[in-house]
């Protein structure tokens, strides 16, 4: 049982998506789209960026030249002539002062320029003033391509700033995600992934200051331990019962042996308490197989034995060497291994392979093959099977045979309520082994014990 629960756990844990891992993602790609959309508007702002630094830069040398002329009057540029025009050398600017109609200007724009028989393109302020009756434009060009020239390095800044920002704040939003999942993570490995069944103690509520955290944890907590309550009040009624029922069960058995020994009893009468005591035979034993099941579930063996399975196997071969020779199977033994398992318990064991080999020899064919052998797994695990060549079960039922009174198979259930393989199943839980089955109908039947590393 408790295998089940914890292999499902397991592999719902690798089959499934983990919650971090999907955050993760998401915060991925709304850093990826944010970054696309920077690189594709990126131009734009850079352009634009480029533009009013220009603008600036053109009036500050605006204000520069005002100040100039209002401390050196504008014949300081004149120098009495009309006009006044300065290119620098590569004519990537120039300023120019001319006499102008009494118009008023404060623009910047576009526009082209004719430089030494050149047309340019220029960024140009025009600014008219008066001094002494006069009016006065002012003009301060930047050439276009110069400020062009800048809009590459600066796209290649803002990108590699923006790629540095996005990492950074991925990192931020990835360590605070992993923050503010951890009680989650805690939630799933102490109530669900290390939990085995039956569930022994009340689990220890995760501290955490999130509602939705604190909710689903009480939940579990509350769910496993009705859980708890609802397997304990069953494992007792199982057990009660159970010991109750040896009791009526003795006085009936003791009862129709009196009957049939004595000297007036009939041949017929003889033969319906014989088929009487064969059904409380049966019974008697049910009754002994659930008490076992239930002290086993209850923790009433010991485990402190060490037992080496290949002697047990043998010894258990040897027990049951009559029925094995009474259906002329034939048995070949493969045991290659040295495998000491502990802490176990060898009666258990001895019963886990016995009910296995009965099963083996039940469901074979007249003068059909047992064959056991082991092995280790890449995984260092010592691992024994038994094979039979028996009828078989289908794949449909292969999940139900360890179910308790589950009758599978028509000529499986002549004879038997499934106890056998319920019981094996019980005890191989209690040693943290694990038991799987491969079958296939009329082509035989093997169990597989998987055993745990033995700790000293």
């Amino acid at each position: 049982m408790a295998g089940d629960h914890q292999g499902r756990g397991l592999q719902n844990k690798e089959t499934g998506v983990k919650l971090l891992n999907k955050l993760t993602l998401s915060i991925t790609l709304s850093k990826l789209g944010i970054v696309l959309l920077f690189i594709i508007i990126l131009p734009f702002i850079v352009e634009k960026v480029a533009s009013e630094y220009t603008n600036y830069h053109l009036k500050k040398q605006k204000e520069a030249v005002m100040k100039s002329v209002a401390w050196n009057g504008v014949n300081y540029y004149l120098e009495g002539d009309d006009s006044y025009g300065s290119y620098t050398m590569l004519k990537e600017e120039y300023i120019s002062l001319e006499a102008s109609p009494d118009i008023r200007l404060d623009t910047i724009e576009t526009s082209r320029r004719l430089v030494e028989q050149d047309t340019l393109v220029y960024r140009v302020l025009s600014y008219t003033f008066q001094e002494k009756g006069k009016t006065y434009l002012l003009e301060i060009g930047k050439k276009l391509t110069s400020i062009n020239e800048y809009n590459k390095p600066l796209q290649r800044i803002a990108l590699y700033v923006l790629i540095g920002l996005i990492i950074l704040s991925s990192i931020i939003d990835l360590l605070y995600t992993r923050y503010l999942l951890r009680p989650l993570q805690l939630i799933i490995k102490s109530k669900l992934v290390k939990q085995s069944f039956p569930f022994k103690n009340t689990a220890k509520p995760v501290e955490t200051s999130t509602t939705d955290f604190k909710y689903l944890d009480s939940s579990l907590i509350s769910l496993m331990d009705q859980i708890r309550e609802a397997f304990e009040k069953e494992r007792e009624f199982t057990a009660n019962a159970s010991h109750e029922l040896m009791t009526p069960i003795s006085i009936l058995k003791s009862k129709i042996e009196n009957m049939m020994i004595q000297e007036d009893v009939s041949e017929d009468n003889l033969q319906k308490l014989t088929e009487l005591m064969t059904t409380v035979s049966r019974l008697s034993r049910i009754v002994h197989s659930l008490l076992m099941i239930s002290r086993i579930e209850n923790d009433q063996y010991l485990m402190k034995e060490e037992v080496d399975i290949k002697a047990l196997v043998l010894e258990v071969v040897t027990e049951i060497e009559d029925r094995i020779q009474g259906k002329e199977i034939q048995v070949e033994l493969r045991l290659n291994e040295s495998f000491i398992f502990q802490p176990s318990n060898r009666d258990l064991l001895f019963q886990l392979i016995y009910n296995l080999l009965n099963n083996a020899i039940k469901y074979n064919v007249p003068k059909g093959s047992i064959r056991i052998t082991d092995g280790y797994t890449p995984e260092h695990r010592y691992e024994l099977m038994i094979s039979d060549t028996g009828i078989g079960i289908s794949s449909a039922d292969i999940p139900l045979i360890f179910n308790r009174f589950k009758k599978v198979h028509v000529q499986r259930s002549s004879g038997g309520y499934g106890l056998g393989l319920a019981i094996s199943k019980t005890i191989a839980d209690y040693h943290r082994i694990e038991i799987g089955v491969e079958s296939e109908p009329d082509r035989g039947t093997t169990f597989k014990l998987l055993f745990p590393v033995s700790q000293p």
